[in-house]
């Protein structure tokens, strides 16, 4: 049974850091590529960055480029996301999400197939 489970949120001010974190169980995380999503409510979701199966290959939504770095453990079967230089606009719950597969063209980057619950982010003064 696979587990997505997201941990590390919660309020911080702008110009502030977190690390979030993804603990996997059921299934080979070694194998799979991964992405963070993250969604505001009555908002669409939006994909935010994503790793393949080994860690190589990274890609990042535009406006976090620079401030937010994508990684995994795999030994660990943890996904990390550490976030600098956080903004308000960064506010929102922060999923992680599996495809069955060991890297994934990031145009097709929705075509996930396990996401997690999620974790809030609340960046504000």
């Amino acid at each position: 049974q696979v587990q997505l489970v997201e941990s590390g949120g919660g309020l911080v001010q702008p110009g502030g850091s977190l690390r979030l974190s993804c603990a996997t169980s059921g299934f080979t995380f070694s194998a799979y590529a991964m992405s963070w999503f993250r969604q505001v409510p009555g908002k669409e979701l939006e994909w935010v960055s994503g790793i393949d199966s080994g860690g190589e290959s990274t890609s990042y939504l535009d406006s976090v480029k620079g401030r937010f770095i994508i990684s995994r453990d795999n030994d660990k079967k943890t996904l990390y996301l550490q976030m600098t230089n956080l903004k308000p606009e960064d506010t929102a719950k922060y999923q992680c999400a599996l495809y069955l597969m060991s890297s994934v063209p990031w145009d097709l980057r929705f075509g996930f197939d396990y996401r997690g619950q999620g974790t809030q982010v609340t960046v504000s003064s």
